[in-house]
């Protein structure tokens, strides 16, 4: 019979079916179409758009990109295309996934279980103990960098090739791996100490000798556990009975879905209503479920008793299921395991994060490709100048050796080292509290950003609803006249009371008389209200809670009559900030939801009195409805009506005609409130049980089950009276207009994406400035073809400096035939919203502009719907907020208030960036430097290959000399926090990348030339009767070089600064007693040692130090203007 009921909705030529059906439209229709956008240009005539169909008739994409393959393609980057996918398929034949199905699972006997599911234990781990050690180095090798270091490590085996000792090359290399791989075996311990803890959790289970105690990861599909109240549950379960007298319990799902609302979860009838727990092992029952899937808000299944005559089923729903993660918030509850490990919804939902790498790390790893090939071109003019003589093959490789240092391996140290410390000075800023960085790698990043993506709800505005306004049609109340909506209440159930002859009407409309004269109007405003206020008190997933003070032997006393219903003690709980705020304002006008369970519901009149009703049907809100409905049934009358209340989009095709629905809903939507409109249909009881028999039948069907479900209750929904439209407004964060400000003059384009509707995101965007005043604002017409999409692209192209205004529906349209075109002309637009955005298109829309623009990409948000948003932008920055922790958690940077991220970026961004760029350019140098002098040595020595300076001397250069001074720029600062602050405009030039270009490369090259070619003809020229007295000059003078070079290029002096320099110079001068091995110590102490270093190191810095002085004279950066 179930299958039976017919899938498409019963009302012909709905409004709706668009939403039904969008969706599967949208898949098949790509292909239908041509999508090759080259053939048809964009600025054509709106006549010739409609004339020329000829343009529809290009070939499909795919086939013009086979035609381009060739030999250049696979040159250029084909064969690296044609590998990976080689490498998948071979991946995917050895770890073929194991098809996952739907199961018929019996309660308490796993062991009748048709097939072996996955084990229930949690495994965060990266490796395990074989393929820790090979997957650790592969991490670190993939880098251009760290391979190259360690083939040159390794040529040092080879005899022939051995320059100097074996501990200059492995040592600081060893240093790196160590470091490396301590790090990463800490956090797998760390890893695995937390996974074994949530593993060893205990839990109760029923067994028919009573109950034993099992780990989590014992726990097997068909189980029956117990699970108390505040604890987690382990695997997805079928929600069985609760201790709770009324059937149901609250889970909490922040973990989950990162929402802070409880939920309301139901306990299967047939099994509540066994006498005792020790039943559930005397009936023979089976619980039906679905195959595992990512939807963590829907599920399909169904229970049944065999032994009972007849058998008995019952539908199962989402209602039904404790989902692995959440955590029972009341009672104590026993659900029989159906999904455990990776087929859990927690797990499945779970994407493992890619690892970001910043554009500064790409930058230097291009120039470090670059030093490389100067390397080897250096070691072949060497060996060519020599005229490729003996050897010269061997000779080259050693030359290569030789030049090593000019990339050095301290650069990856320095980096990673700094870019802690930059974390660290970013939690420890007391003008941002409670900053956390969770990804150390990308600090820089903040420095370069060019696009901000934000969410709206929770992230813009703080979620905290306030009950504004509230239409009746021909009137209107707002917050000043809310007292008048009081009084009428008041009156109305006083004349209710005050009328027993009038039948029992303590619930229906209060004066419903024959109406003629003047008077009618004003009974008629009040009868309306009544009914809109009721409503908004009845149609609503909203529950009371009470704090439980007597305890009575240890078990919570809740008799009703003691129950405490003052409204001191009383919250509500509910899944939407805006169901809460319309319950809690029915209560400020008088009447007061107190009670609440699963069958019946209770509201206290003005006077006391306590109306009950009782639940018939529930249907929750869903974002493809957009709607909610509730059937309720008034137990002193008897009569039934069916409330329902939802988006105006949803709710214009249900209710009766009327004129003036749409314009208020526009008029609110431009206040910045957000919009439900409330309706109601009262049902006779032959109405009601001929609905009931199909709702149930429906629900027992096991295809297409939503489908007809949807097709039965849609039944119902028709020529409803509109009751009343409220609106509710969604107030500001703390300083976003200021902040939003800040980042548009420092040249940030802000993209606002948000579930929202149209009218809603429109306005906040101009009450939050987002949309400056002066600006216009282009709405972008909703498109379902490629030709209403060319039409709408023109008019849009032809607007300047307007924002945009576009829905998800024709964003997808727009992305599907023009999406270069349409991504090109949005980038130019100093703000863009998008509306009604799902949380894939928010992570699509971060990964276009990435593609489109080259551009560094932000996004912000504060829910678990911006994960996906978060973990696709180059930096992803999560607000603690009231929809939990899970973008937080998910982010690189986690803040508390939006107002946070301008000093965020302003000031930490432009310092890392800044200082990152200064060292790792500093470091290079300090390599390029003594390559230099290494040229210059063999060049004057016949090309010979042989080491200037050997074993310590090269250990102690790239650590104990100049390491300190080198790391100490991460403290240097262009400009104070103050003055970044307040010139946001300065940012601007760091996302042209001018800190570290090949110009500013270049630059560092002829430095570390002059210098070197200074420090070693000096040395040469002055050097009088041993070649020991060249390496003591030479070296000396090159560490005073480095001292003096960092002074130079430090812009504002901190005592640390000064401390190191001091410290390195001092070192060194104490080592110079131990390295008699290098140096001559008795020429050491002479005066001409002393004045020939002097001469050399004023002739190699002195010039450079005049150079900077006149370029800060006549041409002075952005920055040093400000400050002077």
């Amino acid at each position: 019979m179930a299958d039976s009921i017919p899938l498409n909705p019963v009302r012909k030529n709905s409004k709706r079916l668009p939403y039904y059906n969008s969706a599967r439209l949208s898949r098949y229709s790509v292909e239908d179409e041509p999508s090759n956008l080259d053939e048809m240009p964009l600025m054509m005539s709106e006549e010739g758009f409609e004339n020329d169909e000829s343009d529809y008739q290009t070939l499909p994409r795919a086939r013009v990109n086979q035609r381009r393959r060739g030999l250049g393609w696979f040159l250029l980057g084909g064969w690296k295309v044609l590998c990976g996918s080689c490498c998948d398929c071979l991946a995917r034949c050895c770890r073929r996934k194991k098809e996952l199905k739907a199961r018929t699972v019996w309660l308490g006997c796993p062991e009748k279980c048709e097939e072996k599911y996955p084990k229930n234990a949690i495994k965060n781990q990266k490796y395990n103990i074989f393929t820790f050690v090979p997957g650790v180095l592969y991490q670190q090798f993939k880098f251009f960098l760290n391979l190259y270091f360690l083939v040159v490590a390794c040529s040092q085996f080879v005899p022939s090739l051995k320059i100097g000792y074996l501990y200059t090359y492995w040592a600081p290399l060893g240093f790196v791996l160590a470091v490396t791989i301590t790090r990463e075996a800490v956090d797998e311990v760390r890893r695995y100490q937390r996974d074994k803890e949530m593993n060893s959790q205990l839990y109760s289970k029923l067994t028919v000798r009573g109950k034993i105690q099992v780990k989590s990861s014992d726990i097997q599909v068909g189980d029956l556990i117990i699970v108390d109240k505040n604890q987690r549950i382990p695997a997805d379960m079928i929600f069985l009975r609760t201790s709770e007298k009324n059937g149901s319990c609250f889970i909490r799902t922040d973990q989950l879905d990162g929402e802070t609302d409880w939920k309301l979860k139901v306990a299967v009838g047939c099994t509540q209503r066994l006498p005792a727990v020790g039943d559930l092992f005397s009936i023979s029952s089976y619980v039906y479920a679905q195959r595992p899937q990512l939807d963590i808000h829907s599920f399909e299944g169904n229970f049944t008793r065999e032994d009972a005559d007849p058998q008995v089923h019952e539908s199962l729903s989402i209602e039904n299921t404790l989902w692995a993660s959440t955590v029972v918030a009341s009672g104590t509850v026993i659900g029989v395991v159906i999904y455990t490990g990776k087929e859990t919804r927690s797990v499945l939902n779970t994407s493992s994060a890619k690892n970001k790498v910043g554009l500064l790390d790409l930058e230097l790893n291009r120039l470090t490709k670059a030093l490389f090939l100067a390397q080897v071109v250096l070691s072949i003019v060497m060996v060519a100048v020599q005229g490729f003589v003996g050897p010269w093959f061997r000779n080259l490789f050693r030359f290569i050796v030789l030049f090593s240092y000019i990339i050095p391996i301290s650069l990856r140290v320095n980096l990673d080292m700094g870019k802690s410390a930059y974390g660290w000075m970013i939690m420890k800023d007391e003008n941002i509290p409670g900053t956390v960085v969770r990804t150390s790698t990308i600090p820089e990043e903040l420095g370069r950003l060019v696009y901000l993506l934000t969410d709206k709800t929770g992230t813009l505005t703080q979620n905290e609803m306030v009950f504004k306004r509230l239409h009746l049609g021909t009137v209107s109340y707002g917050t000043d006249t809310m007292d008048e909506i009081q009084s009428q209440i008041v009156q109305s159930y006083a004349q209710v009371t005050s009328q027993p002859s009038n039948g029992s009407t303590s619930g229906s409309t209060p004066s419903r008389k024959t109406q003629t004269s003047g008077p009618k109007v004003r009974k008629s405003v009040s009868s309306r209200i009544h009914e809109a206020v009721k409503a908004i008190a009845l149609c609503h997933n909203v529950t009371p809670v009470y704090e439980s003070h007597a305890i009575v032997n240890g078990e919570t006393e809740s008799a009703e009559a003691d129950q405490d219903f003052s409204d001191d003690n009383r919250t509500y709980q509910a899944s939407s900030p805006d169901e809460v705020e319309l319950v809690r304002w029915t209560q400020s006008v008088g009447l007061t939801l107190v009670n609440r369970d699963l069958t019946a519901l209770q509201l206290k009149t003005p006077s006391g009195q306590i109306i009950s009703f009782h639940i018939l049907q529930i249907f929750p809100f869903t974002s493809e409805s957009k709607r909610m409905g509730i059937i309720v049934r008034e137990e002193s009358t008897g009569d039934i009506t069916f409330y329902m209340k939802g988006a105006d989009v949803a709710m214009a095709s249900i209710v009766q005609y009327n004129d003036w629905l749409e314009e208020e809903c526009g008029n609110m939507a431009r206040e910045g409130l957000r919009t439900l409109v409330v309706a109601k249909k009262s049902l006779s009881e032959e109405q009601y049980q001929d609905f009931e028999n199909r709702y149930n039948q429906s629900k027992l069907s096991v295809h297409d089950r939503s489908l007809k479900v949807a097709a039965v209750v849609e039944s119902l929904e028709r020529e409803m009276e509109l009751l009343c439209l409220t609106g509710v407004e969604d107030q500001l964060q703390a300083d976003v207009r200021p902040t939003l400000e800040l980042l548009r003059n420092a040249g940030i384009k802000i993209w606002m994406l948000t579930g929202d509707k149209l009218e809603t995101a429109t306005c906040i965007a101009k009450s939050s400035h987002l949309v400056s005043r002066t600006q216009d604002i282009h709405v972008f017409k909703p498109i379902s073809s490629r030709g209403e999409a060319h039409l709408e692209l023109n008019a849009f192209r032809r607007k300047h400096d307007c924002a945009l205004v576009i829905s998800g529906d024709s964003l997808e349209v727009c992305l599907r035939y023009y999406e270069h075109e349409f991504v090109e002309l949005a980038c130019q637009c100093p703000a863009v919203v998008c509306c009604r955005c799902s949380p894939t298109q928010k992570a699509q829309i971060v990964t276009l502009l990435k593609q489109h623009t080259a551009n560094r990409t932000c996004a912000i948000g504060d829910g678990g719907n911006d994960v996906s948003m978060i973990q696709a932008a180059d930096c992803g920055i999560g607000i603690e907020g009231k929809e939990g922790k899970q973008a937080s958690l998910a982010a690189d940077f986690s803040i508390t208030q939006f107002k946070h991220i301008g000093r965020l970026l302003m000031v930490h961004g432009r310092n890392s960036y800044k200082r990152s760029a200064a060292l790792g350019q500093f470091v290079m140098h300090r390599g390029m430097i003594i390559s230099t002098m290494q040229a210059v040595f063999s060049s004057v020595f016949y090309f010979a290959s042989v080491p200037l300076y050997q074993g310590f001397l090269m250990v102690g250069y790239a650590t104990m000399y100049t390491m300190f001074p080198v790391f100490s720029l991460v403290l240097d600062q262009d400009v104070k926090p103050e003055m970044a602050l307040l010139y946001p405009e300065l940012y601007k030039d760091l996302t042209k990348g001018r800190s570290l270009s090949f110009k500013t490369f270049l630059i560092w090259v002829l430095i570390s030339v002059y210098q070197g070619g200074i420090l070693m003809y000096g040395a040469l020229v002055l050097f009088e009767s041993e070649f020991v007295h060249v390496v003591a000059i030479s070296f000396t003078a090159l560490i005073l070089t480095e001292l003096l070079m960092v002074a130079l290029t430090i812009r504002t002096w901190h005592w640390l600064m000064v401390v190191a320099e001091f410290f390195s110079l001092g070192s060194y001068l104490a080592s110079l007693a131990f390295l008699n091995e290098y140096f001559d110590l008795s020429f050491i102490t002479t005066w001409p040692f002393l004045w020939k270093v002097s001469a050399i190191t004023l002739v190699s810095c002195l010039p450079l130090y005049i150079i900077k002085y006149l370029k800060r004279k006549f041409s002075p950066p952005s920055y040093s203007k400000l400050s002077s």
